[in-house]
């Protein structure tokens, strides 16, 4: 607790010192105020320290004693010149009055009425019952609040200034606030210094600076907690670098706010690996920065062009992150595993090859350039930024932590627990023995130009054009993800189908696809009051179905020698409620253990996957049969 006088002097002193040091160097004499001219020849922005008797009037004055490190601070000096950029003068002992609320700021902080915490019950009696600090200043108050009393007797503090458009900050004591002020200071002096093509230097800037690089060299040891902690105090102060070093933390562990990288994007060393990024998360927010490649004018114009095109990628969704040497050999590896939705595998490609990564210049800490990569950049979650974070680099040695778990649970079971609402609650899908993923569309493709699109999120791959544009009107064509289900299998899946099955109509795609191989179908969807629903599986082998069966809300129907272990009035016993999802759970769960295969929980859910337009999941109307299409149009 900072209630001794020598805890306050040092630190007044200090502030006091550096404040005249850039009057004489930046603010000439004839444009200095009068009584900045009284404390540059003092070298003092304080007062006379208050006797203690002035002190204990006060109290009698107020009806309280003060908090202990306001009480100290006014024994020091009774009274403060410019704390911060925007409190020209502080309140000693002849100037403390009661706040009172006379602006009635009570009606709009806090913004709720109802069902207040007990945080905004005490900002909301705050505004009667605070002792006003501030005398002059740029419309900011300085509030001491009797209502808010820790257990060293430190009051809270609040500034609250309306041109800021937030609301009341608040500070645990006068000291944490007057502290915060110093930084402040310091961070305005560099602005100003900046501008005027000066230089902001004393012994607390070279103990920051050194702390920045000090900073760096722990988070590449993988210490980065502490790096970030003396980064954010070097960039509270101002303190360049440590803002943009920090912003590497903060996005891998997906702190995306307000991250903007700062002097890094117009520096033609790192640009080319953060503008991506942020063109990434503009993407994610569906929001367009056009300011953000106005920024790279300080760049040549080969510079420009690369992170313009970069950027025009990541929008387009094609954008590869290309690192050079080692890493970016696994980089390469990691994103072909990612494109068939083996992400654990690609996290563990990355994770082993971390060591080898080599910064780009000094103020580079991490890869952060695989958060705007379109197959890596899901697969970087915030833990796994972290394990990133922890593990030493660059030729850094330290301890590395256990290794964070896959998040893709074996077999198929997982899609039964799919929350209310999720794409996947209803999907249907074929499980390809002994192909590749990029053979696909030569299997089950529709149409002879069949071809794999550009990788996309669930929900973006329902967006592309679905049944019925390039084939029959009553065709049922699906897009369907495609990847890895396994050794030796792939899948093609389509989450919540927009045709409801009906066995009438019903024919799988996979009798097709299975010359030469087995091809599995699934067909699931949900039991509810609308739809009798459905659980669909068929096995195909060499172009002729084996076996299948059928279970809908009143009946169960089987064709061909089903195994036992696939038995479906085993799985779905005749007394079961249907409208649960514990058969569909048995039939998935056997069915993995009967194949040895697996569906990318990660990979459809939160990844990016290929996808391939089908052949119908319909048949063709016979003789004497008809259909009807509808089309819903706008008015003009």
């Amino acid at each position: 607790m900072a209630d001794k006088i020598e805890d306050w002097r040092p630190f007044l002193e200090r502030w006091s010192q550096e404040w005249a040091d850039t009057q004489e160097s930046d603010v000439p004499a004839d444009e200095r105020d009068v009584a900045d001219e009284e404390a540059l020849r003092a070298r003092w922005l304080g007062f006379p320290g208050a006797p203690e008797e002035r002190i204990a009037d006060l109290e009698e004055r107020l009806g309280h004693r003060l908090p202990p490190s306001y009480r100290t601070f006014l024994a020091v000096t009774d009274g403060w010149r410019h704390a911060g950029g925007f409190v020209w003068l502080l309140a000693g002992t002849g100037q403390v009055r009661r706040h009172q609320d006379e602006a009635g700021l009570s009606e709009y902080f806090p913004f709720e009425t109802e069902d207040l915490t007990p945080e905004d019950e005490l900002l909301a009696g705050m505004w009667d019952r605070a002792l006003q600090l501030d005398v002059e200043s740029d419309m900011v108050y300085v509030l001491l609040d009797p209502g808010d009393v820790d257990d060293e007797g430190e009051w809270a503090a609040y500034s609250y200034a309306s041109w800021r458009a937030s609301p009341p900050e608040r500070y645990p004591s006068f000291r944490a606030w007057m502290e915060d002020m110093y930084r402040e200071f310091h961070s305005l002096q560099v602005d100003r210094s900046r501008r005027a093509g000066t230089e902001f230097v004393n012994a607390t800037t070279q103990a920051l600076d050194d702390s920045v690089d000090a900073a760096r060299q722990h988070a590449l040891a993988g210490r980065f907690e502490q790096a970030a902690t003396a980064l954010a105090e070097a960039g509270s102060h101002g303190r360049p670098r440590a803002g943009a070093l920090r912003d590497q933390i903060r996005r891998l562990l997906g702190e995306t706010y307000l991250v903007s990288f700062q002097e890094l994007v117009t520096d033609p060393r790192y640009a080319a690996e953060v503008v991506p990024v942020l063109a990434a998360e503009n993407v994610r927010m569906n929001r367009e920065d056009r300011t953000l490649t106005a920024r790279l004018g300080t760049l040549s114009d080969a510079e420009r062009a690369a992170v313009e095109e970069a950027v025009r990628q990541v929008w387009a969704g094609t954008y590869r992150y290309t690192p050079e040497g080692p890493f970016g050999d696994a980089v390469d590896q990691a994103r072909e595993q990612a494109r068939w939705g083996e992400t654990d595998a690609a996290w563990r490609t990355l994770r082993a090859a971390l060591p080898r990564w080599q910064p780009l210049g000094p103020d580079h800490l991490a890869p952060v350039g695989l958060c705007a990569d379109h197959l890596l950049g899901p697969v970087i979650t915030a833990e796994r930024g972290r394990e990133l974070l922890a593990t030493p680099r660059a030729g850094h040695s330290g301890d590395t932590r256990a290794p964070t778990p896959d998040l893709d649970p074996p077999g198929l079971a997982w899609l039964t627990e799919v929350h209310p609402g999720n794409l996947l609650g209803s999907y249907r899908f074929l499980l390809v023995e002994g192909v590749e993923p990029a053979d696909l569309p030569g299997r089950v493709g529709a149409g002879e130009s069949a071809a794999l699109e550009e990788p996309a999120m669930v929900w973006e791959s329902r967006m592309r054009p679905r049944g019925g544009q390039g084939g029959a009107p009553w065709a049922d064509e699906a897009i369907a993800s495609v990847g890895r289900a396994g050794q030796g299998w792939s899948f093609a899946l389509q989450a919540s189908p927009v045709a409801s099955f009906d066995e009438r109509w019903f024919v799988s795609p996979g009798v097709a696809a299975s010359r030469g191989t087995r091809v599995v179908t699934v067909w699931s969807e949900p039991f509810d009051g609308q739809r009798r629903g459905a659980f669909h599986l068929s096995v195909a082998e060499n172009g002729e179905e084996t076996y299948a069966f059928t279970v809908q809300r009143d009946a169960t129907d089987s064709r061909g020698t089903v195994p036992d272990a696939l038995d479906p009035h085993g799985l779905f016993p005749a007394d079961e409620p249907r409208d649960q999802r514990l058969g569909e759970r048995r039939a998935l769960e056997a069915l993995a253990a009967e194949f040895g295969v697996r569906l990318p929980r990660f990979a459809l859910t939160q990844g990016r996957l290929h996808t391939l337009r089908t052949h119908s999941w319909r048949r063709p109307p016979g003789p004497g049969e008809g259909y009807v299409t509808v089309s819903v149009v706008g008015r003009p």
